[in-house]
């Protein structure tokens, strides 16, 4: 099987410009591509899984990735799946995010010289002159075309700013400059990124002639992996300070008995011969499957020896409801109110709930426990002394946190 036929196995192609270079340039490791990151955040989550996956997957078959950390775009802010305006952020916070996503990035992709590269779109955007814009960029650029693109139609009613509108044409000069730069060949992004993608091929093709290198490649279901990043509480994160890694194990645990195996093809770098086999698999089998993605992608963003303490955890913490290696909070004095802390108060300080009304919701809804026994009244406290031995809260029916006393 070439790289490429692996890729459409695996369920991570869904369309493509000029499919017979695209294969040649994959199968031959001649492929230099990026794929775009907006530093929004100061860690990846898992919405971005699918796109570190296909850099790693296709570095080891030879090809260059160019990981492109949008300094200078996270300036207008991407108007995809967005139903207002992001919040601006500052020139330090940016810089700062960057770094942070490098870090991570480098547990995926040798960075090493030759290998791969990192570089930030802000070093060639934050220069450009307004109307050279207007005249060398903006001119292949139809109006009429652009408000087609799902990006902006689905702003139109709520409102489309001029800010956001210039974001197609920012990511289009992107693949622009890495073509002329770096020899970049082809870009990667996911389905909802089609027309800012077409855009940049096109800009290529109208300034350099017909027959400059320029493919397109989008994810299948990269919108749905950005969904994967969010939960009621909240976003998942590659950082460990922000979700460690038994919890960062148990959202893998925990997907859904139709995606299992959609997200060890995609994201696992087991054979597809041993991952057919699995298409078979029902009932409590699915639950083996689901342990296999979660110890498999927990080893890769945290480590080997993490993500067996994760899994060790969690199937003790199932067998007799407690573990020691389950996530722990340590209450200090300053937590306590009048040497007191509520049910609510405990939620929210174990990251259980984001907060107090949110804790509440839980509560009335019977979905919290302290060492086995529901709570069903809001107004329940604790003092030091109840969590001297530790006790164990529980939120729904999988999430834990070990509370001790400082």
């Amino acid at each position: 099987m070439t790289v490429y036929d692996e890729l459409v196995a695996r369920g991570l192609i869904a369309q493509v410009t000029d499919e017979d270079e695209i294969k040649e340039l994959v199968n031959t490791g001649k492929a230099v591509f990026y794929i775009g990151f907006d530093p929004t955040a100061d860690s990846l989550h898992v919405g971005h899984f699918m796109a570190l996956c296909l850099m790693k997957r296709l570095q080891m078959a030879g090809n260059k990735p160019i990981a492109l950390i949008g300094g200078g775009t996270a300036m207008i802010g991407d108007p995809s799946g967005r139903s207002d305006m992001r919040q601006m952020m500052t020139p330090e916070t940016i810089q700062h995010n960057c770094d942070c996503f490098k870090k991570q990035m480098s547990k995926f992709i040798d960075f090493s010289e030759g290998k791969a590269m990192m570089v930030n779109n802000a070093d060639w955007l934050m220069d450009l002159n307004y109307i050279d814009v207007l005249r060398e960029v903006g001119a292949h650029f139809s109006v009429n075309r652009m408000l087609t693109a799902e990006c902006y139609k689905q702003r139109m009613e709520k409102g489309l700013s001029f800010l956001e509108f210039n974001y197609m044409i920012m990511q289009s000069y992107d693949f622009y400059a890495l073509f002329q730069k770096y020899g970049c060949n082809m870009q990667f992004g996911g389905d909802d990124q089609w027309s800012n993608m077409l855009g940049g091929t096109e800009l290529i093709r109208r300034k350099l002639g017909k027959d400059a290198y320029a493919m397109t490649i989008t994810l299948l279901l990269n919108s749905e992996g950005k969904k994967m990043g969010k939960t009621q509480s909240g976003a998942v994160w590659l950082d460990p300070a922000k979700t460690s890694p038994f919890d960062f194990y148990q959202y893998w645990r925990n997907v859904a008995d139709a995606d299992v195996l959609k997200c060890i093809r995609m994201l696992t770098f087991l054979p597809l011969e041993e991952i057919d086999k699995m298409d078979q698999w029902e009932g409590a089998q699915l639950n083996a499957a689901k342990e296999i993605l979660a110890f498999e992608l927990t080893k890769m963003v945290h480590g080997e020896e993490e993500a067996q303490k994760a899994q060790t955890a969690a199937k003790a913490l199932f067998s007799s409801g407690n573990a020691a290696d389950m996530p722990s909070v340590t209450l200090q004095a300053e937590d306590f109110t009048d040497g007191k802390i509520d049910i609510l108060g405990l939620l929210v300080k174990s990251s259980l709930a984001s907060s107090r009304s949110e804790a509440r919701r839980a509560v009335e809804q019977g979905g919290v426990s302290v060492d086995g026994e529901k709570v069903a009244d809001i107004k329940t406290f604790y003092e030091p002394d109840d969590f001297s031995q530790g006790v164990v809260l529980k939120k729904g029916k999988k999430n834990f946190r070990k509370i001790l006393k400082g």
